[in-house]
């Protein structure tokens, strides 16, 4: 073949791959849910939490790192994801009355960096294990997947995500009280999954899931905050939604993914709650609930255990009431979380929460 005629062919061979190649780097941009994540279950002051309790979108070779604050505050640094917005869920893992919340959370050095904060009832520091995780999202899903977050300051948005391209609205409704929006992500009944997490750099401070009210046309969730006696409090929080997709806003990875909602925190079980859109299991199998005593849940996700895994508890409800983790879930086959436990001041009680279950594999 004449060079000239090479040279054409040459030319014909890039435009034929730049033509097929667009059309998928362009679908590509349009699923990048999430872009950056990462989980841990911190157990220490300083070092590496245990591997088979972390995972994220880092390269191969890097692990999460831990430095300590001030009393019961601590530094967790992804790495290799730093990056402005997302949002992050912390859970307490403590046999006692206790919580964690974010105080902030930034890019450094290419790494995302997040302080945490714990507290015992009552207002006083303390270090306590805690479940964290940290995603950031682009792009949109098809329906029903559904995916969405949102930072408030207490006073304004500070970030957002839709997974269905709209614009997450907030709205007060008195001390400690927000209304959010999710447009576009809406349900006929109830469906998916909902964890929230306050964010104070300064007090402490507890948030909730109020209520929940699913429409056609958007998700109407309300948020409340307390402070450390019950008292309601204007403080910044975090809120994700997710429905078919994990708590990290992916579907691969994690490869595994369940949640369910303790709607009947009265019924010594085990049950399997209704309706089913609100007790996920990715793998086909079946999410249990039971008693364990007042005010303390055992919870089964058939079927997802495989570490490294991850849990996230939210209590729901008007009232102060919180719950954490008693301790760490063990998986093996099926997750179990053993137990979530919920309380009214330092006292078990049996009140409804949302928990959400990833497993890297």
């Amino acid at each position: 073949m004449p060079r000239s005629r090479k040279a054409i062919f040459g030319i014909l061979c890039l435009l034929a791959l730049f033509s097929t190649g667009l059309p998928a780097a362009s679908a590509s941009a349009q699923a990048s849910v999430p872009d950056r994540w990462g989980f841990a279950l911190v157990t220490a002051t300083s070092g590496t939490p245990p591997a088979a309790y972390q995972a994220g979108s880092w390269p191969a070779g890097f692990t999460v790192g831990v430095t300590p604050g001030g009393v019961g505050q601590t530094h967790v640094r992804f790495p290799k994801i730093g990056i402005d917005g997302g949002v992050v869920h912390v859970t307490s893992v403590a046999p006692t009355a206790s919580w964690c919340q974010a105080q902030r959370w930034v890019p450094s050095g290419g790494n995302m960096v997040v302080t945490v904060q714990c507290y015992r009832y009552g207002g006083t520091p303390a270090f306590t294990p805690y479940s964290i995780v940290f995603a950031q999202s682009s792009g949109t899903l098809p329906a029903p997947q559904a995916f969405g977050y949102v930072h408030h300051t207490g006073s304004f948005v500070a970030n957002q995500f839709n997974s269905a391209g709209g614009t997450n609205v907030v709205s007060g409704g008195g001390v400690g009280v927000w209304t959010v929006r999710l447009p576009g992500l809406g349900s006929a009944g109830l469906a998916g999954n909902l964890q929230v997490t306050a964010v104070d750099a300064t007090r402490p401070a507890r948030c909730k899931v109020g209520a929940w009210t699913p429409s056609a046309d958007a998700q109407l969730v309300q948020v409340r905050c307390h402070n450390a006696t019950d008292v309601p409090l204007n403080t910044g929080w975090t809120l994700t939604y997710q429905r078919e997709r994990a708590i990290t806003g992916g579907a691969l990875p994690p490869h595994k993914f369940g949640y369910t909602f303790d709607n009947l925190p009265y019924n010594s079980g085990p049950y399997v709650p209704v309706p089913a859109a609100v007790n996920h299991n990715g793998q086909g199998s079946v999410n249990g609930i039971q008693s364990a005593g007042v005010g303390m849940r055992l919870v089964t996700f058939g079927a997802l255990g495989s570490p490294p895994d991850h849990i996230q508890v939210t209590a729901y409800g008007p009232g102060p009431e919180y719950c954490n983790l008693q301790g760490v879930w063990v998986s093996a086959g099926s997750t179990q979380v053993r137990n979530v436990a919920c309380y009214s001041a330092t006292t078990r009680m049996n009140r409804p929460s949302f928990v959400s279950h990833a497993s890297l594999y």
